[in-house]
């Protein structure tokens, strides 16, 4: 494989693909940045250069890639929102992986998730499954890590879970709770992705930390770790699901959706494989506890309205 200093990083001012970047950026690796918004504010200062994604016109997409070797691909949507849909996000991938076949892209390091599978009942888990198989299918030299729950500072799972235990006296749990999910921390993920793409061969593997936790000692251990007095209360799931979108109508966001619900309790969030992390959770919080959940972080205004389409 040709060396290049460059690489291409899919979304580095959002979560993953920040973590990336300042990973290859403390390798001392130069970092084009493929996003949305440009002109976002960021911690890289000049550090990285960030283009538009281009979708719409594919030759200027692949002319943004020119000389990176490897594209880190972080780009996905949480959940189908207007005219944001899976479908739409499984063709922009397309439209990507093609540009960067076209423009000399040596490696694929693809971000994927767990458990995904092309006859998953779940929109969200079919849609990873069509991505990972484009990507096997690209021509190119590819790595897919698979990561579960990522945990790190700029999770809006975990901040704003704890943003209710703080700030209500009731926390819903959905069901029993005792369905499980195995953690693992951002800057592990992003190390996964950064030594898979230094490897020659084809891979494929899950990121999953050390501890698999239910989620009702999940949640136990946030209230631990940020001081919340919050009564856990047990619900149907049908019943939590209508208390997260009262939430929601709250917070003018949507806080969980019914497919995310099922693919926690399914334990999709769980992988087969040995843990590829080693930081566990409650040692996380005990640094970090303090900053999580003191304001609520919106998916929507975060990922969606401030753009008219994701095309």
């Amino acid at each position: 494989m040709v060396q290049t200093n460059l690489d291409a990083v899919t979304g580095a001012f959002s979560y993953t693909g920040k973590y990336i970047a300042r990973r290859l950026l403390a390798d001392g690796k130069q970092v084009l940045n493929l996003t949305r918004d440009p002109g976002r504010e960021h911690e890289f200062g000049s550090l990285l250069r960030s283009v538009p994604f281009s979708f719409e016109d594919p030759q200027v997409l692949s002319a943004s890639l020119a000389g990176a070797g490897t594209l880190y691909n972080t780009y996905w949507i949480r959940f189908n929102y207007s005219s944001w849909t899976f479908d739409q996000a499984v063709k922009n991938t397309r439209l990507l992986v093609e540009a960067a076949r076209n423009a000399g892209v040596q490696r694929i390091v693809h971000v994927s998730v767990t458990n995904a599978r092309a006859d998953s009942p779940l929109a969200y888990f079919r849609g990873k499954s069509a991505v990972e198989e484009l990507v096997r299918n690209c021509g190119l030299s590819y790595a897919i890590i698979r990561p579960t729950l990522i945990f790190g500072l700029e999770d809006l799972l975990l901040n704003n879970i704890v943003y209710l235990l703080r700030h209500f006296p009731l926390f819903v749990i959905p069901g029993d709770g005792n369905y499980r999910l195995q953690p693992i921390s951002a800057e592990e993920t992003a190390d996964l992705c950064v030594r898979a793409a230094q490897q020659n061969q084809n891979l494929e593997l899950d990121a999953a930390g050390p501890d698999i936790l239910t989620f009702r000692e999940l949640v136990r251990m946030l209230k631990i770790h940020t001081g919340s007095t919050a009564r856990m209360v047990y619900l149907p799931a049908a019943l939590a699901l209508g208390f997260s979108r009262l939430v929601g109508w709250i917070t003018h966001d949507i806080t969980l959706s019914s497919e995310e619900l099922r693919g926690l309790m399914e334990e999709l969030l769980v992988s087969e494989q040995p843990p590829a992390g080693q930081t566990r959770l409650e040692d996380w919080l005990k640094e970090h506890g303090k900053e999580l959940g003191n304001s609520y972080v919106s998916e929507l205004r975060r990922n969606y309205l401030p753009y008219n389409t994701h095309k």
